[in-house]
């Protein structure tokens, strides 16, 4: 019924009670889940929990944040793991220019190394962008990054911003900050962008959506998205999420 198509299920904040989550996921209508992999620990444990669980799958991918810390051999596991049947896009990857761990320039360098990766695989990629949307559409221009496609993953941008990366293949992801009060352009964004360009996603544990917000995100409030989007967009809850499950299993080459 519902596809959360970007979750760290992986990540220390869910190792006392995964299963737990997991389980309240599926009461909640949510039948599949991408749980990303954004360095070495947690493609590991995102790789565990897909050989573990069917209706999970995984994206592997480095983010901007650690770029500093990215190695050749890092790159060259990455793109061994594409080949995994159950690893459906490259990612996350991006520029994140709120922290400043890492130098703009090797953060775009090794962004670039990863776009070229998902070209080598033919797998669509997830984009991490903070406060960095011009440089991040102007990369994915420079490498023409339209031919494999992919997310923009809690896509914070205007409608405008939007629209280019529609035109160069990419879906737009909403997740948590739609349902917030004051968040008006995630609002305008819902309102535009056709149904079959739109994902939803919890990006949980971070982002979690009114009225949770400020607590631990997870898979089952991607339902409280959907009902806000479907909302917006004035559609039926159970049409939106079917063609928001249908995009994604598109998107990631995923049968029913």
């Amino acid at each position: 019924m519902l596809f959360d198509t970007h979750t760290h299920l992986n990540v220390e904040q869910f190792s006392e009670d995964q299963q737990e989550v997991i389980e309240r996921a599926q009461s909640a209508g949510v039948s599949k889940m991408v749980v990303v992999g954004f360095d070495r620990e947690t493609i590991t444990q995102a790789m565990a929990l897909v050989e573990k669980y069917d209706f999970l799958y995984a994206a592997v991918g480095w983010h901007p944040v650690d770029a500093i810390d990215m190695k050749e051999e890092d790159l060259d596991w990455i793109e061994e793991l594409a080949g995994h049947p159950k690893v459906v896009a490259i990612g996350e990857m991006g520029l994140d220019y709120h922290w400043d761990k890492s130098p703009h320039d090797i953060q775009k360098e090794v962004f670039r190394k990863q776009i070229a990766l998902a070209k080598r695989v033919n797998l669509p990629i997830i984009i991490h962008n903070r406060e960095a949307t011009r440089d991040v559409i102007d990369v994915l221009k420079e490498e023409n990054a339209a031919e494999v496609g992919g997310i923009m993953h809690c896509f914070a941008g205007t409608v405008e911003e939007a629209n280019e990366c529609l035109e160069m293949n990419f879906y737009i992801s909403l997740g948590g900050p739609v349902t917030f009060k004051n968040a008006k352009l995630p609002k305008e964004v819902a309102k535009e962008i056709p149904i079959d360009r739109l994902l939803i996603e919890t990006d949980c544990p971070f982002l979690a959506p009114h009225p949770n917000r400020g607590k631990r995100n997870e898979p089952a409030y991607v339902k409280l998205i959907a009902e806000q989007i479907a909302e917006l967009k004035e559609m039926d809850y159970e049409e939106l999420a079917k063609r928001t499950s249908e995009n994604a299993m598109n998107l990631f080459g995923i049968n029913r």
